[in-house]
């Protein structure tokens, strides 16, 4: 496989109504054998012809990633899913009735014509139909279904805008596809139908709560909720091996509001004393609690945490070139809460401090 640097076409495209010509030109490469950065409501994934070995494994080698990590298999058509997977259960004809297109993955048997580097080794199958109109043009006039993780180097935050493909792939890759910034900011929910309740491998924009008043039943594997790393298979793209992470010292902080702040307050003097540059990931509505000696930016207001979620990933790769450590709030898990949080351990190493509350006589 060759490592020499490419020639990396840009084309700037509409998300609302994608040149045509455009996206046949990304299409063609596909087709062949190339990589394709594209946009989807979650972030912008890197694209090969997933049932093409040879292309998915020049994935792994452009974001550098380990082979036992799977891919999420994006498609454009449910009768897709029926090539992909050994079987289609009701419960998942029932989540794709109600969730797609849309930031839901579905983990499935996997049939004969799926190549086993596109699923990680593993005996299952990841799909998702993208709620995107570059992305699913893309599926459609490529005349196959793509996999594709996230368009970044493995390891780093992940992309929210072209800009952040450019800067971890330029050279690497075949072509990206600009449309600007993605809405939702964090990567879809990851559902495994294949154990006997449904579990989800990773948390997103499609919530527990969201899943349970569809299907009922659902549960939630124990590394999300992890505070530090657990030894397991990996099941889910996004499940083992450092994700999402800066390039700078992290330390996220939880608990209840008032305490949080007063424990990101001291833990940032205590830094800042050691002569390193401090960045704070705040929320509107702490924004003002902290001196402006530290560079502090917010992530979005706590009354939506869809704004935080859309600006994490955003705000981790501004704030990594200017500070040497990033402190960052926590959030309830409830909601999309769960995923953010999830993101933010993840990010930090699981480095993460509670702040105790303060007891007043």
């Amino acid at each position: 496989m060759e490592h020499r640097e490419k020639r990396t076409l840009i084309l700037r495209i509409n998300s609302e109504k994608p040149e045509i010509e455009k996206i046949r030109i990304a299409a063609e490469v596909i087709r062949k054998g190339g990589l394709v950065a594209f946009p989807t409501e979650t972030v912008y994934g890197l694209g090969a012809d997933a049932l093409n070995e040879l292309a998915v494994k020049k994935i792994y080698l452009a974001k550098n990633r380990p082979f036992d990590n799977p891919t999420i298999v994006h498609v454009a058509e449910r009768s897709e899913v029926y090539k992909l997977a050994k079987k289609v259960p009701e419960i998942a004809e029932e989540l794709m009735n109600y969730f797609w297109p849309g930031p839901l993955t579905l983990v499935l048997e996997a049939s004969e014509i799926v190549p086993r580097v596109t699923r990680g080794g593993l005996e299952t199958v990841a799909i998702r139909m993208p709620r995107h109109k570059v992305a699913l043009e893309l599926i459609k006039q490529s005349r196959t279904p793509i996999a594709a993780p996230s368009a970044n180097l493995a390891g780093r935050p992940s992309p929210t805008s072209a800009e952040h493909v450019i800067r971890d792939l330029h050279g690497k890759i075949d072509v990206i596809l600009d449309a600007g910034s993605t809405v939702l900011g964090l990567e879809s929910t990851v559902l495994d139908l294949t154990s006997e309740i449904p579990q989800i491998l990773r948390p997103g924009s499609v919530s527990y709560e969201d899943l349970k008043r569809v299907i009922g039943k659902v549960e939630v594997h124990p590394a999300v909720l992890a505070k530090r790393e657990l030894e397991f298979k990996a099941r889910s793209p996004g499940m083992k091996h450092r994700h999402y992470a800066p390039n700078a010292e992290m330390v996220v902080v939880e608990g209840e509001t008032e305490a949080m702040v007063e424990k990101v307050k001291e833990i940032a003097m205590n830094f800042s004393e050691q002569g390193k540059k401090v960045g704070i990931l705040a929320t509107d509505e702490t924004l003002d609690r902290y001196p402006k000696k530290w560079v502090v930016k917010s992530l979005g207001t706590r009354e939506d945490l869809g704004s935080v979620a859309k600006n994490l990933f955003k705000l981790l790769r501004e704030l990594e070139n200017e500070v040497d450590v990033i402190i960052a709030e926590g959030f309830p898990e409830k909601g999309v809460g769960l995923a953010i949080m999830n993101r933010l351990r993840k990010a930090s190493n699981y480095n993460v401090v509670v702040a105790e509350k303060s007891v007043k006589n």
